[in-house]
């Protein structure tokens, strides 16, 4: 990742000019990141499956 500074008179680094590629990139592997914590908090909670039918059944008896 090739990276281009933006600093003030003093050369503090303010800022980072990064190409819409890497910016993209970066974005991504946020989301795949974000992606994975959803995932790994759904895991603490306890699962429960139902047959598809049952479900489908339930949500008709709601409607009437």
């Amino acid at each position: 990742m090739r990276t281009q500074f933006v600093t003030d008179n003093n050369g503090n680094k303010l800022g980072v000019f990064l190409s819409m590629k890497e910016y993209e990139l970066l974005m991504e592997e946020l989301d795949n990141i974000d992606d994975i914590k959803l995932f790994d908090e759904s895991k603490k909670d306890k699962q429960e499956f139902k047959d598809a039918n049952d479900v489908f059944k339930e949500i008709e008896k709601s409607y009437n």
